[in-house]
């Protein structure tokens, strides 16, 4: 089979000899080539929960309330499945950077299987959210709205899990614009289909909240046949021979994808739930502080999508260097990634701090949500720093494969710190839904600090020429 060519935006790190202003000017450029790619993607997917918002918003409280509820239900669900696809990039990536370029395509159609089996499992959970948003004491007002919004997205989760796979593939493979491109593609889409469905135009009914779950299926189908379109057209990716065979899934490769991936779907869906579960013990204190709550949280991971597209780039980078044997290089990339992330986060900080009001005047013109939503806003600011460590740190983790320790460390500052101090904070104390996200600050510290603990110690014995963690150089 033919040798694909390494991508540009994965060149070997500058020799250690070279001055380090030089090492790290370098390996920055390498990271705005990969990463920018990646960042666009991930603002222009969270930007299609921004128009979500927005468009509801436009409808009523209710229906943004409702959005709110089921939307936060499906982060749950889907960063569960994804974080266990997020162990295909690491895997693709160092066998590209071992050379082993015919692997590539038999490993991502083993992924595939995997995927869809993976979205069986989440359409029966969102099509079943009733008990649980009943348990969560939801309004009731609520409850058919946001089930009927879940049941609307399911029918389209099949084709997103297919467009992850291609996108996650070829992403290892250090060629990220295509993440880019059908990333934006998705946004007149959604807008186009919420529009049509939403607010019943073009003789559709007005189907409000579930018109939402509707269009964001519509995107998921448009996005799903775009990007195998491109694999299929482009000529770069011919030699990995990704549509020649549609073999049997095969236990040995899936195993070593669950392996990684299981721990990394974990900790994904542990840090998930703890946002989801903030959002559905606060649905018992209004639709206006529900409002206020997904106003200040979207925005939130808006900005998070820039770190978060940085983490994916350290994955991709230190997998390549496991690949070709070089930990040092591994280590050097991750902490050139994680100050990036750092220096982002710092400005998004600043324009939180700042700009608080006219943030939230952009999703909703009701004065109550507003001015809730700017006093979470200001404690957002607070966490960006925390949340730009822990994401760098799980990136890099997950480029060694390293993904059951970190897990662990996400259960413990979630689950055991962030929620039970956010809930005693919003119900014991008093402080509202402000009292929620100082608990949210608090687990998102102690991961950041725990995580990049946990790195800079498994980095150490790579470097020193033990292996750093289970698959490592696999």
């Amino acid at each position: 089979m033919p040798s694909v060519p390494v991508d540009p935006s994965l060149p070997p790190p500058a020799p250690p000899s070279d001055p380090l202003a030089a090492r790290v000017r370098r390996e920055v450029a390498v990271f705005v080539r990969l990463a920018a790619p990646i960042v666009g993607g991930q603002v222009a997917i969270t930007g299609l929960t921004f128009v979500d918002t927005v468009m509801a918003g436009r409808l009523s409280a209710i229906d943004l309330a409702a959005v709110a509820v089921g939307a936060s239900v499906w982060a749950a669900v889907s960063l569960a499945v994804l974080g266990v696809l997020l162990a295909v990039p690491p895997f693709v990536a160092e066998l590209d950077g071992a050379g082993r370029h015919e692997e590539v395509g038999p490993f991502a159609r083993q992924a595939l299987w995997l995927g869809l089996a993976l979205s069986a499992v989440a359409v029966a959970l969102v099509v079943s959210a009733r008990p649980l948003l009943v348990a969560f004491d939801v309004r009731p007002e609520m409850i058919p709205l946001a089930t009927g919004y879940l049941r609307a997205l399911s029918w389209g989760i099949p084709f997103w899990v297919v467009y992850l796979v291609a996108r996650f593939t070829t992403e290892g493979l250090g060629l990220t614009r295509p993440i880019l491109y059908f990333g934006l593609l998705g946004l007149p889409v959604d807008v186009f289909a919420n529009w049509v469905l939403m607010y019943g135009r073009l003789g559709f009914p007005r189907l409000g909240a579930v018109g939402c779950g509707h269009a964001t299926a519509v995107v998921w189908l448009a996005q799903c046949v775009a990007m195998l379109v491109y694999l299929a057209r482009r000529r770069r990716y011919r030699p990995l021979g990704l549509f020649a065979r549609l073999e049997r899934p095969r236990a040995a490769t899936l195993g070593e994808i669950l392996r990684v991936g299981l721990p990394s779907g974990g900790s994904l869906f542990v840090e998930v739930s703890m946002f989801a579960t903030a959002a559905l013990l606060l649905a018992s204190l209004g639709p206006a502080v529900v409002a206020a709550h997904q106003v200040a949280i979207n925005f939130a991971a808006l900005t998070f999508m820039v770190p978060l597209g940085i983490s994916l780039g350290i994955a991709v980078r230190v997998g390549h260097a496991v690949g070709r044997r070089d930990p040092a290089a591994a280590r050097f990339s991750a902490f050139v990634g994680c100050g990036l992330a750092l220096a982002c986060q710092i400005v998004t900080a600043v324009v939180m701090v700042t700009l608080p009001r006219r943030i939230a005047r952009v999703y909703t013109s009701e004065t109550e949500v507003v001015a809730i939503a700017a006093s979470l806003l200001l404690l957002a600011a607070l966490f960006q720093l925390s949340d730009g460590v822990q994401v760098s740190a799980a990136g890099a983790l997950r480029g060694l494969k390293d993904t059951r320790v970190p897990m662990g460390i996400v259960v413990v500052a979630y689950w055991l710190v962030g929620l039970p101090l956010g809930y005693l904070l919003t119900f014991r104390s008093g402080l509202g839904a402000r009292g929620m996200w100082v608990g949210m600050i608090a687990g998102l510290t102690v991961a950041a600090v725990l995580l990049a603990a946990r790195f800079l110690r498994v980095s150490r014995r790579a470097a020193g020429g033990a292996a750093p963690g289970p698959g490592y150089g696999m």
